[in-house]
Parts: C-alpha cells; sequence; structure tokens
C-alpha cells in the first residue's frame, strides 16, 4: 500500500517529464496517424481541387455503389483475398517450423550462421526482390535454362500467385521465425529432458513441449496476420505485375493506386481504399472471435 501511494506521489510530483518525454511520440502519432484519416470524407464527396474538400458536392455512398457494381468488382476482391489467404496458408506455418528446427541445433556456431543466412533476405529492399524474381524467372534466367525451357513465367497468371507467395515465404519466413524461436529458447528445459527420459521421440518432444511454450505467441501472431488479410502489398504486386498478368495480380491497391494518383479520380480511389479496410476490420473481429470461442473450448 506505501509503494503505491509514493508512486501516486512520484507521478503526481514529476508529470511534467513524463508529458515532455510522451510528447513527441503523441504528436507523431496523432499527426501521422489521426489527421490523415480526415481524408475519409473524399469517399463521399466529389472532390475538386479548386472547390477544395470541403466546397466539393456531397455524393454520399455513390463511389461505393460504382464500385461494388463495376464488372472488374468481384475480380479484384477475389485476387486480393486468394493472395492473402494462400499467403497466410502456406506462409504462416514455415517460420513455425524453421524455428523448431533451430531449436533442435545444439551447436551455437552452426545455429548462428543458419540463422544468419535465413534472416537475410529479409534485409533485401521489396523492389530489388521483384527484380531477381523477373531476371531468374525469364525465359533466358536460370531456372529456364536449368528446365531447358524458354518459359516467360511473368506472364502466366496462374504462376503470379505461386510467384508472389513463394518470393514472399523466401524473403519473411526467417525474420519471422525469430518470436518463435526467442520463446522456445526460454521453454522449460526440464520438460524437455524429463520427456527424453520417458522416452519421447523428437515429434512427440514438439507436440507436447515445444508448440505448449510458443502457442500464445501462434495464437497472437496468426491473428495479427488474419487481420491483415486485406492488406496486400502494393509495392510488390504492382511490381511483379506486367500486361499478360493482370487477371491474377489486379488487386483492389493496385486498382486504389491507378485510379487515384494515374487518373486523379480521388474521391472514387479513397472510396475503394475505405471499403477495403471496413473488409479488413470485419475479417480481424471475425477471426479474433473464432479464436476466443476456440480457447474458451479448451478450458483456456
Amino acid at each position: 500500500m506505501k509503494n503505491c501511494k509514493a508512486k501516486v506521489n512520484y507521478l503526481k510530483t514529476n508529470w511534467i517529464l513524463y508529458v515532455f518525454f510522451l510528447m513527441p511520440a503523441i504528436l507523431l502519432t496523432a499527426i501521422f496517424k489521426y489527421v490523415p484519416m480526415g481524408g475519409i470524407i473524399l469517399a463521399f464527396k466529389d472532390y475538386s481541387a479548386i472547390k477544395g474538400v470541403f466546397g466539393s458536392d456531397w455524393v454520399g455512398l455513390k463511389y461505393f455503389k460504382r464500385f461494388i457494381s463495376s464488372p472488374d468488382f468481384l475480380s479484384y476482391l477475389m485476387n486480393t483475398l486468394k493472395l492473402s489467404l494462400y499467403g497466410l496458408l502456406w506462409g504462416f506455418p514455415v517460420p513455425i517450423v524453421l524455428a523448431l528446427i533451430l531449436n533442435r541445433i545444439s551447436h551455437d556456431e552452426v545455429k548462428r550462421k543458419i540463422q544468419f543466412v535465413l534472416y537475410l533476405p529479409n534485409f533485401i529492399s521489396v523492389i530489388v526482390l521483384c527484380g531477381m524474381v523477373k531476371i531468374f524467372l525469364s525465359p533466358v534466367g536460370p531456372l529456364n535454362k536449368f528446365l531447358q525451357m524458354s518459359v516467360d513465367f511473368m506472364s502466366l497468371p496462374s504462376a503470379f500467385r505461386i510467384i508472389y507467395i513463394a518470393s514472399g515465404i523466401w524473403q519473411g519466413a526467417g525474420w519471422g521465425s525469430i518470436l518463435y524461436t526467442a520463446a522456445l529458447s526460454n521453454s522449460s528445459k526440464e520438460l524437455t529432458e524429463a520427456a527424453i527420459m520417458d522416452g519421447a521421440n523428437v515429434f512427440q518432444q514438439i507436440r507436447h513441449v515445444d508448440l505448449p511454450a510458443i502457442k500464445n505467441i501462434i495464437v497472437i501472431q496468426f491473428i495479427l496476420q488474419a487481420g491483415n488479410i486485406m492488406s496486400v502489398g502494393f509495392e510488390k504486386a504492382y511490381a511483379l505485375q506486367t500486361s499478360m498478368n493482370t487477371p491474377a495480380s489486379e488487386i483492389i491497391s493496385t486498382y486504389v493506386y491507378k485510379v487515384g494518383l494515374i487518373n486523379g479520380d480521388y474521391g472514387f480511389s479513397t472510396a475503394v481504399g475505405l471499403f477495403n479496410s471496413i473488409v479488413n476490420v470485419i475479417l480481424l473481429l471475425l477471426v479474433n472471435k473464432t479464436v476466443s470461442k476456440m480457447n474458451e473450448g479448451e478450458g483456456l
């Protein structure tokens, strides 16, 4: 009780210091996160640079209706969902598997070298990565030479999703395994030793010792990644896009870029972006609710 009172008195006495140190973070968050949210109003106005935001005519839900009723709406939506869902399905387990494998390597020097190789792709720029992919998959690239073929994989709509997801896994899986590796390094060594004494094999040790140790992190990471299902990276999709693979590569974010910045239809592009964000929030709430129900069912 005395400690609590002492802390309260300390905060009352030195509150100016806390405000001083917190102010930069608060200002940056307000200026770059909350102030730009005012631009959402463009989604409901026929924006004109001459009239300004508040002087432009109010159009209500016109742009939302226009986007939903457009013939390409389902195509853009499904392309976005497929890239995200397939990426989550195939990419989410890979960092976990890598962390479990790294946790089994007892030689520290070997483990550090493997981690360095796995983490290195994360520091490659997305644009540089896309350039590497295009060179590797070009008709005269290494893959075609190895297969003794001359196929332009970048022009195939059926190959775009595989290229996008596989390159993303290669780039981010190693870095994504850091959280799981850290959690496993702090897990109970006594439980592992007890499992070995009881005759448990490697897979049984992973199932009954390692996975429970990182279960909470897995759940949190899954919710965070599922909450970004509609937030497919614009830069990578646009950089890998060609005139031939647009049936599979044209997603909502690339469409917003083309309509808004290239064509100058700011109101419509804002409405499409807002629609994308609303769907994202709904999916996040659904995933969070589903995970909560699953945890309640397990008695957690």
